[in-house]
């Protein structure tokens, strides 16, 4: 309880004066639309002419709001990722030199009532002119282009894999059980049968001979889950889905050709180790089979200088995954910290009244932070010091936060590497139990001092 001299001392004390100061003079406040956008600047700026003006979508309308706002004095711009049709007024107001502050619209959030374009552009004005507006990350262009080429690809890659569902499906609806024989009904053994089929054969001796030396089934197997009853409209829509799913592929194929040659026409970065190329994998990696074709692991490894790939539960895909999501620039974000809460792997505790009312994380609909956890799901049967940690905290927290808090680790370790071109060296399983021994010991000790008691622990 607080004295009576304290509380006079506080009633003394000179109050902080409550008025906001202008951080941004020059500023503008666009708001984002399909077929208009409404810019607002300070009346100052504006002189005799109007204050708020409205544009539309062509590119003629962008470009006359972007001489308006240079004409008018502004200097910095913010608006709100509203859906895509900030990208091409992004682009624009970037390459006339304005700076873009690109706002999350939790942070926009007007008071209640009734609300109009042009109360909005002013709204976001008056915020980004007080600095109550954070920038947004956005990477640099020639990682957004290559960002663009791979979330193309992994919409052709899920695209492939429905076809092959439906091809699974139509199939199994004509009592052709090839899926309770081979495990994998798109690889080698699986797509020339379904391509004989689709080519009329019709025989499942003759299908069956189609099968790969290292399938365990046998040909007998085989041959008796291919008698069917080929109806005419399934054997159609088999027909159908093998043209869908070739189609795909061939997009696939030319996804990884553009990419390549993008990767190709990158710098490469300084080196930070005495080779010219990444050192071998730690342990021998399974090829996937959606891996691009060409060695994307090195190309990785010439751009950012390291190999994020000998982090175990990293591999090349979400290696890549990351890397087109955040770059490589980790001066971007101040600390690991920073990068982790960014990814939405640090816990958002919320506090009122000094009470904590929930510590949940953040939902961040980040493809980097998905990467980051299905590294971490993979660590599950990893023989190495971060598998070891992994399954200690799956069995003490439960999988999904211990996946979480994986991802997390693994985030931190990746800022490192790209920031400070350091090299991942893995400690073992061993390392990692004796350490965990090591801090149970001295816990115990600790506990039994505390009660009095010594405890005669050989360390």
């Amino acid at each position: 309880m607080r004295s009576s001299s304290g509380k006079a001392a506080g009633k003394k004390r000179p109050a902080a004066d409550p008025t906001l100061q202008i951080v941004h003079p020059y500023a503008a406040g666009i708001d984002v639309g399909n077929e208009f956008h409404y810019a607002a600047i300070a009346p100052a700026q504006a002189g005799a002419g109007e204050s708020v003006r409205r544009f539309g979508c062509f590119t003629a309308n962008l470009m006359e709001l972007a001489a308006w706002l240079k004409q008018s004095g502004i200097r910095t711009v913010a608006m709100q990722s509203t859906g895509v049709y900030w990208i091409p007024l992004f682009d624009i107001l970037e390459a006339e030199g304005l700076e873009v502050y690109l706002v999350n619209p939790r942070q926009t959030r007007n008071l209640p009532g009734r609300k109009s374009d042009v109360q909005e552009c002013q709204w976001l004005l008056k915020l980004h002119s007080h600095g109550l507006l954070q920038n947004s990350f956005h990477p640099d262009e020639e990682v957004r282009s290559l960002r663009t080429l791979w979330r193309q690809r992994g919409d052709h890659v899920r695209a492939a894999g429905r076809a092959i569902q439906r091809m699974q499906k139509a199939l199994t609806q004509m009592n052709v059980q090839l899926s309770n024989v081979i495990s994998d009904v798109a690889g080698l053994t699986g797509m020339a049968i379904i391509r004989a089929i689709a080519k009329g054969e019709r025989d499942p001796h003759k299908l069956a001979a189609l099968r790969h030396p290292r399938i365990e089934a046998s040909r007998q197997q085989i041959a008796a889950s291919l008698r069917g009853n080929w109806r005419p409209e399934l054997l159609f829509l088999l027909k159908q889905e093998l043209a869908l799913y070739d189609g795909y592929q061939g997009c696939i194929e030319e996804c990884d050709q553009e990419i390549e040659t993008r990767l190709a026409q990158l710098a490469s970065a300084p080196l930070r180790t005495n080779a010219d190329t990444p050192p071998p994998p730690r342990k021998r990696q399974r090829a996937q089979g959606n891996a691009p074709k060409f060695d994307l692991r090195t190309e990785l490894h010439r751009v950012t200088g390291v190999d994020l790939t000998r982090i175990d539960g990293i591999d090349v895909l979400n290696a890549h995954t990351i890397l087109m999501e955040v770059g490589w620039d980790m001066s971007r974000f101040p600390t690991e910290g920073h990068f982790a809460s960014w990814l939405g792997l640090c816990p958002n505790n919320r506090i009122s009244g000094d009470k904590v009312l929930g510590r949940s994380t953040k939902r961040v609909p980040s493809r980097a932070a998905k990467a980051f956890r299905l590294a971490a799901n993979a660590l599950l049967r990893s023989d190495s010091y971060l598998g070891a940690q992994y399954r200690r905290l799956r069995s003490r927290l439960g999988a999904p936060k211990a996946i979480t808090a994986m991802a997390h680790r693994l985030a931190r370790l990746v800022y490192r590497l790209l920031k400070y071109g350091q090299e991942y060296v893995d400690r073992g399983t061993s390392n990692y139990e004796e350490r965990y021994r090591e801090q149970q010991i001295r816990s115990l000790r600790k506990k039994a001092s505390e009660l009095g008691i010594t405890l005669p622990i050989q360390s």
